[in-house]
């Protein structure tokens, strides 16, 4: 999923450790009334309830390849970020110049305006990973408790965005974006405006001028389709449904499993009485196996829903923006020691 996450087998086995206890919990309480109550005729056959385990199968699978869909999609428009990002600042660094200037700037002018233009896209960058991580009512999965233990939280929660934007903009920008509801936009009306003056001003040709226009036409673009994924969620018809439908047929399952594995054992009452006697137990085992890959499967796939929510699984957005950051600004000639360093990596995850 394009980011650096490895699961071992013991954290995946931390991450769903909650829901095998209950896995665990349900079952030996079905075995415990079997066993000592003698209920074996209370059970349902195998063919509806194979049918149900098939029906969730099929829609847990249509829900994993729509969320892996989804993270797909927002990992390729994040790239096209970096490569325009890149392409950006490359014009700007070239094109920027008093080749046609009838009144040509000083060359420190010159570099002051093309740091103000570079500085106002990674402002761009901050604002809208911002508003990426805004949470959402149907985000859900950075609130489960394993992420609350292990503190997985993208860095943009812990934040505040005008702290962000402050050292790229200034104050008069700072007040103007802010005033606005969509703060990203509201850059790169500015960025545009820029442009428009430096052409007026013949610092910038008109011919790289509308090259230029061309490359903000592609930021707003990238910008709305992150955007377009972020404010609309998967169905949540179809989340909603997919999950009830493997609660129940988790809870169906001791139903039909448990009388399975007493029959089982009854098949050799006379040659093993004990063992025969104890094979209901052995049910166990199996339960939560079964139980545990169609919970952990309905799980992945919810987890993949919202690509920028921040958890584990979720495209490391902020780690792009300051990778772009850090390469603008060391092209800028800028000395290591004034750029900063990369996000933190919390438990091998990229934010």
């Amino acid at each position: 999923m394009h980011i650096k996450k490895k699961y071992t087998a013991l954290e995946m086995a931390l991450w769903t450790r909650f829901e095998t206890l209950l896995f665990l919990l349900i079952i030996v309480v079905w075995v415990a009334i079997y066993y000592f109550f003698d209920l074996g005729w209370i059970k349902i056959p195998w063919t509806p309830l194979a049918l149900i385990g098939t029906a969730v199968a099929f829609v847990i699978g249509f829900q994993n390849n729509s969320a892996y869909g989804r993270i797909w999609e927002a990992r390729k428009i994040w790239g096209g970020i970096v490569n325009t990002s890149r392409t950006f600042g490359m014009f700007v660094q070239d094109m920027v110049s008093n080749e046609n200037a009838p009144s040509p700037l000083a060359e420190n002018e010159l570099h002051r305006e093309i740091k103000v233009l570079t500085y106002r896209h990674i402002a761009w960058m901050n604002a809208l990973r911002h508003a990426m991580r805004m949470p959402r009512p149907w985000e859900t999965s950075i609130g489960h408790r394993t992420n609350q233990e292990w503190n997985v939280r993208p860095p943009e929660l812990d934040c505040d965005l005008v702290d962000d934007l402050k050292p790229y903009i200034s104050e008069r920008d700072l007040a103007y974006v802010m005033d606005k509801n969509n703060k990203q936009t509201a850059l790169l009306y500015l960025q545009s405006h820029h442009l428009r003056k430096l052409k007026e001003q013949g610092v910038l040709w008109e011919f790289s001028f509308l090259e230029l226009e061309a490359i903000l036409q592609e930021l707003f673009t990238l910008q709305g389709k992150s955007e377009r994924i972020k404010n609309f969620p998967y169905p949540r018809q179809f989340a909603t449904l997919n999950h009830f439908f493997m609660w129940i047929f988790i809870l169906l399952l001791p139903l039909a499993m448990v009388p399975q594995f007493i029959e089982i054992g009854n098949g050799f009452l006379n040659a093993h009485p004990l063992v025969s006697d104890l094979f209901a137990w052995l049910s166990i085992p199996f339960y939560i196996i079964v139980a545990w890959i169609f919970h952990t499967m309905e799980r992945i796939g919810r987890t993949g829903e919202n690509p920028f929510e921040g958890t584990a699984n979720d495209v490391p957005i902020s780690t792009i923006a300051r990778g772009i950051e850090i390469d603008l600004r060391q092209n800028l000639g800028e000395p290591d020691e004034k750029i900063p360093d990369q996000f933190p990596v919390k438990h091998d995850t990229q934010f």
